[in-house]
């Protein structure tokens, strides 16, 4: 019975583990899945958790780290043939080590989420007079990695009349290139706060 309990005990933990690995990436993972779902809106759903994102992956560190120690240690009863649990396999280390690679992914998605998207702007040639051309920069706020950039960049793409654009999560901003008689600095404004996240046209001289 307390073997039994024990490995219930182990199964916990590694729950926990990977359930807050999953949470930490929520603000990251969020934006990709609006990106390949079409949905923009939802982007900036989970962004408020960017600042957290340290604490959620020390918790998840220490709580695979005792699901390892409990797993590694010497046990002090003594083992038969006869115990079912000992044949599962959400019991072993094999899984244990599964779900830690998988709890690593996770945390680092940021890392490799724009892996998920293409340039939302494939490259085109276009034949514009010089004079049709405006350049214009938003401070864009709420964004925390490259599915932020992504989602806001795949969203400005839908417009007729973009040129170029540049989307930083860095720098937080979003610089574009548009034929402003097809566009005003209002809709550029309107489509990227479509995606959750809040933009406000930098003031000429600020630098960020």
């Amino acid at each position: 019975m307390n073997k039994q309990q024990n490995n219930n005990s182990d199964t916990n933990w590694l729950g926990a583990g990977l359930g807050v690995a999953f949470i930490a990436s929520l603000c990251c993972i969020t934006p990709v899945l609006a990106v390949l779902a079409g949905t923009s809106g939802i982007a900036s759903t989970f962004s408020f958790m960017d600042p957290f994102r340290p604490y959620l992956i020390g918790l998840t560190a220490l709580l695979l780290g005792f699901a390892w120690y409990q797993k590694l240690k010497p046990s002090k009863e003594i083992d038969c043939e006869c115990d079912p649990e000992e044949a599962r396999f959400t019991q072993s280390k094999s899984f244990l080590g599964i779900v830690t690679v998988v709890a690593a992914l996770l945390l680092a998605f940021p890392n490799y989420s724009n892996w998920f998207f293409s340039d939302a702007q494939p490259a085109q040639i276009q034949y514009v007079s010089e004079a049709d051309v405006e350049r214009v920069t938003f401070n864009v706020e709420g964004m925390t990695c490259a599915g932020c950039e992504a989602s806001v960049k795949n969203e400005l793409g839908k417009l007729d009349g973009i040129l170029k654009s540049k989307v930083s999560y860095d720098s937080g901003t979003a610089t574009i290139s548009y034929l402003k008689t097809k566009l005003t600095e209002k809709e550029l404004q309107d489509a990227i706060n479509k995606t959750g996240f809040t933009a406000n046209l930098q003031q000429e001289g600020e630098n960020k």
